[in-house]
C-alpha cells in the first residue's frame, strides 16, 4: 500500500446482503469502492455481533483492493494475529478497548498489518497524540460505534481538524466512520479525513444483480469532494 492523501471511499459490508457478500464485494469492487471495510463487533464492546475470522477468510480472496478491519471489540489482543492471517491489510483498535493502546499497536504491526486508532465519539481527539508515532491511520468515529444508520455527530467535524493538524506530515490516514454521505462528505474531507467510510449511503437502491446503484452511490459522494 502506497501512502496518499486522495479520497478514498470505503464501503462497510455490514450494509451488503449477508447471503451473498463475494458477490457483493466484487459488485462494489467493480463499481469503483477504493477500501473494503469490514467491521467487527463482539457484543460487549459494542452492542452488536458480526464477523469472526474465518467470516474474513471467506472475504478475503474476493478483496482486490484493501481489506480495511474495524475491530470493535476488547480485549483486542487475543485476536491480532488471527484478524492478520485471516487477510486484514489494516487493522484498527479503539483507544478505548483497553489500557495498553501503544503496546495493541505495537502488535498489529508487528502481525505485519498496518496498525488503526479508533477514537469514540466521547473521547476527546488529544488522547491519540502520544501514539501517532504508532498509527498509520486513525479512524474518528462520527456516530456511537455498533449500530449501522446513525445520524452524523457534527461536533465531530473539529476533532478531525484538529487531528489533521497534529498529524501534519506523517504518512497518517484520517479515516471517518459514520453518517457519511453527499451531504457530510464535504465537511469531513475540508476538514482534513482522506477516507470515507460508507454503508447504507453506498449500498441503498442496489443489489448483485443491479450494481450500478452502487456506482451512482459513489460517485454522488466523490464529486461533493472534488
Amino acid at each position: 500500500m502506497t501512502f496518499d492523501r486522495s479520497v478514498k471511499i470505503a464501503p462497510s459490508i455490514l450494509s451488503a446482503d449477508f447471503a451473498d457478500f463475494g458477490r457483493e464485494i466484487q459488485a462494489v469492487e467493480a463499481e469503483g469502492a477504493d477500501w473494503i471495510h469490514v467491521d467487527v463487533m463482539d457484543g460487549h464492546f459494542v452492542p452488536n455481533l458480526t464477523f469472526g475470522p474465518p467470516a474474513l477468510r471467506a472475504f478475503r480472496p474476493h478483496i482486490k483492493t484493501v481489506m480495511d478491519v474495524h475491530l470493535m471489540i476488547a480485549p483486542v489482543d487475543p485476536y491480532i494475529d488471527a484478524y492478520v492471517e485471516a487477510g486484514a491489510d489494516i487493522l484498527t483498535a479503539h483507544i478505548e478497548a483497553g489500557p495498553h493502546t501503544h503496546r495493541t499497536l505495537q502488535a498489529i504491526r508487528a502481525a505485519g498489518a498496518k496498525a488503526g486508532l479508533a477514537l469514540n465519539p466521547g473521547t476527546p481527539v488529544e488522547a491519540a497524540g502520544p501514539l501517532l508515532d504508532m498509527c498509520d491511520l486513525v479512524c474518528i468515529m462520527t456516530v456511537n460505534p455498533g449500530f449501522g444508520g446513525q445520524k452524523f455527530i457534527h461536533t465531530q467535524i473539529e476533532q478531525v481538524r484538529k487531528l489533521r493538524a497534529m498529524i501534519g506530515d506523517r504518512p497518517i490516514h484520517i479515516e471517518i466512520d459514520g453518517g457519511v454521505d453527499p451531504t457530510t462528505a464535504p465537511l469531513v474531507v475540508e476538514a482534513g479525513a482522506d477516507v470515507l467510510v460508507a454503508g447504507s449511503a453506498v449500498f441503498k437502491g442496489g443489489s448483485v444483480g443491479n450494481p450500478a446503484p452502487y456506482g451512482e452511490n459513489m460517485r454522488a459522494i466523490r464529486s461533493s469532494v472534488s
